[in-house]
């Protein structure tokens, strides 16, 4: 295993967590100085004296997420390490036990294809901004991925040599690159193991250098990507249908179309010509933004998914309307039926690059 410690403003903590790793292991530790002041000089100087401790530099602060990124370009390139060689990301601050260090590396050792991370439990005296932060983070990645992680914030993760390229080319330099690690390994069906561990804040994590307001908003951004194209095509979706059926209404006066000696309600040319418009759309922003998806197929998907979701979104307003529901409303209830199912089958068979 490959220790890897992004380091911004650290101190002793820092030298106590490394003496720790290198009392009970034979790991090598990769330390990164993400652009700290001359205080923390002594600190970095002291590692460097370290046997099998490389610190690396940044010339100025570029964030955790950069720092982590400088290290595994070190790693893959240094020639050093084998690709079933793992890497074991651990924070500066004092939180990460050695104990709960070495048992994130068992847990690699036993999965070594998948994202091991330590969970922390949020027992005991946590602080509230913490305790609030990560309770809010877990319920939306749940809600977005369909995937359940404790702690989505933690820093102590593992992984192998072999998936740095993947790691290198997920976006996010600071706090948010974390939470991206997790959105990517969802959509790439890289499987997370998630290890319970001690759940540790010194002086109420004063030490922390997380934003609430910037670090949250860039963890949230990636989050919402989806929710926001959503439910953009959404509103695009429902005025159309409103619009077209108000049009075919007046234009057949409200006796509806006749197509094969059937007649047709004027709702059902409304809701294709409204659903074809906002799919479209919704497919181009979901492809190109939200999943970032280079899959082959993905419009052909798509496209059929379009199709049973109009299906099931036409049935559902039959059955709504009829029980005496204006339209307005039932296509409102009939899309929050609609969401959930749509959302998973566009993450893991759309748009997944793996499907």
């Amino acid at each position: 295993m490959i220790v890897v410690i992004p380091a911004y403003q650290p101190d002793e903590k820092l030298l106590n967590t490394v003496s720790g790793i290198k009392s009970r292991t034979g790991f090598p530790v990769v330390v990164v100085d993400d652009g700290s002041a001359e205080g923390s000089a002594p600190v970095f100087a002291e590692l460097e004296k370290t046997q099998g401790v490389t610190v690396l530099h940044h010339e100025v602060n570029r964030g955790k997420g950069a720092a982590m990124k400088t290290a595994f370009e070190h790693i893959r390139d240094c020639g050093k390490y084998e690709k079933d060689d793992g890497i074991v990301t651990v924070d500066a601050d004092g939180q990460h036990l050695v104990e709960d260090i070495l048992r994130v590396c068992a847990a690699f050792s036993k999965e070594p294809n998948a994202l091991v991370i330590g969970g922390r439990e949020f027992k005991g005296k946590v602080p509230l901004r913490s305790r609030i932060g990560n309770a809010i983070t877990r319920f939306v990645f749940a809600l977005s991925t369909g995937v359940r992680v404790h702690d989505t914030q933690t820093g102590l993760r593992a992984f192998g040599v072999s998936l740095i390229d993947e790691m290198l080319a997920i976006g996010g330099d600071r706090y948010e690159y974390e939470i991206n690690q997790l959105l990517s390994c969802t959509k790439k069906r890289i499987k997370i193991v998630e290890v319970p561990i001690e759940t540790v804040y010194l002086n109420d994590n004063e030490s922390s250098h997380f934003n609430v307001v910037r670090d949250s908003f860039r963890i949230y951004r990636s989050i919402f990507a989806f929710i926001g194209s959503s439910l953009f095509c959404w509103l695009l979706d429902y005025v159309l249908l409103l619009v077209l059926t108000g049009v075919f209404s007046r234009i057949t006066g409200g006796a509806g179309f006749v197509l094969f000696g059937r007649t047709l309600e004027p709702k059902l040319p409304a809701i294709v010509i409204a659903r074809t418009v906002s799919s479209t759309v919704n497919y181009f922003l979901n492809r190109d933004i939200v999943f970032a998806s280079k899959a082959k197929g993905s419009l052909l998907r798509y496209a059929l998914l379009v199709i049973v979701m109009l299906a099931v979104n036409y049935l559902l307003l039959c059955v709504l309307t009829g029980a005496g529901i204006p339209l307005s409303i039932a296509q409102i209830i009939a899309q929050i039926i609609i969401y959930p199912l749509n959302y998973v089958i566009q993450r893991r068979f759309v748009f997944n690059e793996r499907s």
